[in-house]
């Protein structure tokens, strides 16, 4: 990884901080993006600790001049892309039948169309380096999970969007890897929308006992090294997957029941 250059979007917290810390720390230099500028330093100042060079880009996006924006800069301070991280994302809770067209509308902006439009701009620098493109996804791309509609949604669209993507370049040297982490300790749930678009606030998980995002950025960039094209780190998400290929109809069971117990479920 050393001296490669990465963009990470969603980068000022969470997993999206971790991974361009974890990145930093191999050696990458780093372009990191997103919209809360002061954290946005911090995760700067803390990556140039490493002693590789960093910019932080402010960037919505949801915007698509923003996405452009940010290839330009990392172009203009580095002269190449090697790897490009789809981070940024924002999650949903309500039942879509109470549920504003708007909140959905908002969250395919940023988790589809943000992968999408930062993808598009930065894909003829990475076909030019053989580079690797990430797209952080969830197993609830591949099991719809009640209660999120909208972020299961995006997920589904992220996956097809990577998969197709990957086969359209079976043979340029592109590598593309669909990440899916466990639950995992971040503020996505504390941001979450609800029915109306507003912050949830209190996150109905214990934050505490998930995943850490140092983990998942170690577990990606051991996917990068293998070139791997699914990476679904826990083996309760693997084991999901499976279990909604063969038992769907059991699987729409078990899903409803666990979303219900969850603290003020909208099913409860």
């Amino acid at each position: 990884m050393k001296g490669k250059v990465a963009i990470i979007t969603g980068a000022s917290s969470g997993i999206g901080r971790a991974c361009a810390l974890a990145l930093a720390m191999e050696g990458c230099h780093v372009a990191i993006a997103a919209r809360s500028v002061d954290k946005l330093r911090e995760t700067e100042m803390a990556c140039k600790s490493h002693g590789v060079n960093a910019i932080s880009v402010v960037c919505d996006v949801s915007v698509e001049g923003d996405c452009q924006n940010l290839v330009d800069q990392t172009i203009q301070a580095f002269g190449r892309i090697d790897i490009l991280v789809n981070n940024a994302g924002i999650s949903m809770r309500a039942a879509f039948v109470h549920t504003e067209i708007a909140v959905l509308q908002q969250v395919m902006a940023i988790n589809f169309w943000g992968a999408v439009y930062c993808t598009k701009y930065a894909l003829p620098h990475l076909l030019a380096t053989g580079g690797h493109l990430v797209g952080v996804s969830s197993v609830a791309g591949f099991r719809g999970l009640p209660g999120r509609t909208g972020y299961s949604a995006s997920k589904f669209a992220m996956n097809g969007f990577l998969e197709a993507l990957r086969t359209e370049n079976l043979y340029t040297g592109l590598h593309v890897l669909t990440l899916c982490p466990n639950y995992t300790q971040s503020n996505i749930r504390n941001t979450a929308l609800n029915a109306k678009g507003l912050q949830q606030g209190e996150s109905p998980l214990r934050e505490s006992k998930l995943m850490q995002p140092e983990e998942v950025a170690r577990r990606m960039i051991g996917a990068l090294r293998k070139r791997k094209k699914l990476l679904i780190i826990s083996p309760m998400g693997k084991l999901t997957v499976w279990m909604n290929r063969l038992f769907n109809t059991w699987m729409d069971a078990k899903t409803y029941a666990y979303v219900k117990k969850e603290p003020d479920s909208p099913f409860a």
